[in-house]
């Protein structure tokens, strides 16, 4: 019985390497699709849908920024938004405009 076991172990330690190389690069591939397809793809996503919403702003829009104020937009640079909330007016980060709220309806004559 003993001689059986040490031929069983012999034989998997000669074949071993190959195959155990060849189930780790499908570990390590099957973990990458699984990252990309949970992690990567849908932030990609993400960052598209913001820099799309970012690109169509325009003035009158009412947006919301990460900080929470919410105001509508006065004029816009290449970078800088300013936004007039209430009686006061703030210059904001293009990129800290979290959603647009909305835009609003044009005055009826």
């Amino acid at each position: 019985m003993p001689n059986m076991l040490a031929v069983i172990a012999l034989q998997a330690a000669a074949t071993s390497p190959n195959r155990s190389l060849m189930v780790m690069l499908i570990y390590l591939v099957s973990f990458g699709l699984i990252a990309w397809f949970l992690l990567i793809r849908p932030q990609r996503k993400m960052q598209e849908k913001h820099r799309s919403m970012l690109d169509a702003l325009k003035r009158g829009d009412e947006v919301m920024t990460e900080g929470g104020i919410i105001g509508s937009v006065v004029h816009i640079q290449d970078d800088r938004v300013t936004v007039k909330s209430g009686e006061s007016r703030v210059v904001v980060a293009r990129v800290k405009i979290a959603r647009v709220l909305g835009t609003p309806e044009p005055e009826k004559p």
